[in-house]
């Protein structure tokens, strides 16, 4: 049964991206097809081996390690709230950001990260023969975000075409950054948060594989420079800044997202006897279904699904978490992988204006096929739902 609604997944991702493709003739089908058999060989392991599960095991230990150490700084500042039985997101989930953005700056600093980006592009080069670029893009993403990640390549994204700018920004709105990782290993099961960040990768090329198919042969495949910051306590200082905006940001988000929903939610209880929610969850459930979701959940995992697209993925995870216990572990699964990404409307005005900051004409073409690249982004999370349903 799972190989059937793997197939009808695939099948949806497959059409949907066809029908709005820029080049329908021009799909290559061999890279997909070998990235799909990467694609199921890693969720695989990661969640029906001993090796993946221990190391999923050892990840999640590493980060609930973390968020405890960056929690101590937090308990410090906020006077011991904790320990007087004061818990809140922003105190336990949210500042520990801060702490983790520290060490990733620290690695960057050292040439630890891009050292493993740099050689994990190249070896998705060699299987997926696209350019050095997309590549780089998709892995980095996968650790910096989908904002970040444009500093990286800020000498070379005003010479990429617009087919190429599609792609790269396909990958970083399917990617989640790595210093908000523990957050969500709170909300969902960490097996599930590693398994979507490795196969968003793939998914993210794939779909731009169907939906943006191009040649390199005449055009130049750039390299990528790291400029070094000039001391390793100004590395930290900025780090520790850039986390913080991160936490306020996603706090601020959350205030008005989900204040938003009720509202929303209040409306239409009013006039329709109906929710917001329920009427995205009837739109939803027949994607949901596709994937895998058994009918009588449907709509609950499609409402969840459709949060996160019309919100953003902690407003959707914060209501997945009050219910998950009421899903078979199956469609529990398959909704926390389509979870992990940014593909939400509002990554469309982060990801313009982190380009259109460092090039103003290419930040406008960005603008011009948002709502593409949202649908690109979201068939991707849809893609890795459905590989990682055939293994749970």
């Amino acid at each position: 049964m799972s190989i059937l609604f793997s197939f009808t997944g695939l099948l949806l991702v497959y059409v949907l991206g066809w029908l709005i493709s820029f080049n329908r003739r021009g799909i290559k089908y061999r890279p997909i097809l070998t990235m799909l058999v990467v694609q199921v060989a890693l969720a695989f392991i990661l969640l029906n081996t001993k090796i993946g599960i221990s190391l999923i095991s050892a990840i999640s230990r590493g980060f609930e390690r973390l968020m405890s150490i960056g929690v101590s700084g937090v308990d410090f500042v906020f006077g011991g709230l904790e320990n007087k039985g004061i818990s809140t997101f922003f105190l336990d989930v949210l500042l520990p950001i801060v702490f983790i953005s520290v060490l990733i700056g620290i690695l960057n600093y050292y040439r630890i990260l891009p050292l493993i980006i740099k050689y994990v592009g190249l070896g998705l080069n060699k299987i997926n023969g696209m350019g050095k670029l997309e590549n780089y893009i998709a892995v980095s993403s996968a650790i910096l975000g989908q904002s970040e990640v444009f500093l990286t390549t800020k000498n070379q994204i005003g010479s990429v075409s617009e087919r190429r700018l599609y792609t790269l920004c396909t990958s970083a709105m399917s990617a989640v950054s790595i210093a908000i990782v523990g957050a969500y290993m709170t909300m969902i099961e960490p097996r599930f948060v590693v398994t979507a960040i490795v196969i968003n990768i793939f998914s993210a090329l794939i779909v731009a594989n169907i939906i943006n198919p191009y040649d390199l042969e005449n055009e130049e495949d750039l390299a990528i420079e790291h400029e070094r910051e000039s001391n390793l306590f100004e590395n930290i200082s900025e780090s520790v800044m850039d986390g913080f905006k991160v936490a306020i940001i996603v706090a601020a988000m959350l205030i008005g997202y989900i204040g938003l929903i009720q509202l929303i939610n209040a409306l239409f209880l009013t006039v329709f006897t109906i929710s917001f929610q329920t009427v995205l969850g009837y739109i939803f459930a027949p994607i949901a279904m596709l994937m895998g979701v058994p009918w009588s959940e449907a709509i609950q995992a499609g409402s969840i699904m459709a949060t996160k697209l019309v919100t953003n993925e902690f407003v959707a995870m914060l209501d997945f978490k009050k219910i998950a216990g009421q899903f078979s572990p199956r469609t529990a699964g398959i909704v926390s992988v389509f979870l992990v990404s940014f593909a939400n409307f509002s990554s469309i005005g982060i990801i313009t204006g982190a380009v259109k900051a460092l090039h103003e004409k290419q930040g406008d073409v960005v603008a011009k096929f948002g709502l593409k690249l949202l649908y690109g982004s979201t068939l991707a999370s849809i893609l890795s739902a459905t590989i990682a349903e055939l293994f749970i």
